[in-house]
């Protein structure tokens, strides 16, 4: 698995279950959404990605954009 591929899996996988906390717990979850959504876009602008570098320090092989 790439770094690419695997940021996208993290991403995905905290927005469902924000998105499950949102909807069965409390509405303040969404935020969590919201942060990785923005985290998301900036990312595909500057190329920063603070999970990228952690997995790249970690020894996962690199994808094209990370």
């Amino acid at each position: 698995m790439t770094i690419d591929r695997a940021v996208l899996a993290f991403a995905g996988t905290v927005v469902l279950a924000s998105l499950g906390l949102g909807i069965y717990v409390n509405a303040n979850w969404f935020w969590l959404t919201a942060f990785v959504g923005a985290n998301l876009l900036q990312s595909s602008f500057t190329g920063f990605c603070p999970l990228a570098m952690i997995l790249k320090k970690a020894g996962m092989r690199p994808g094209a954009a990370f």
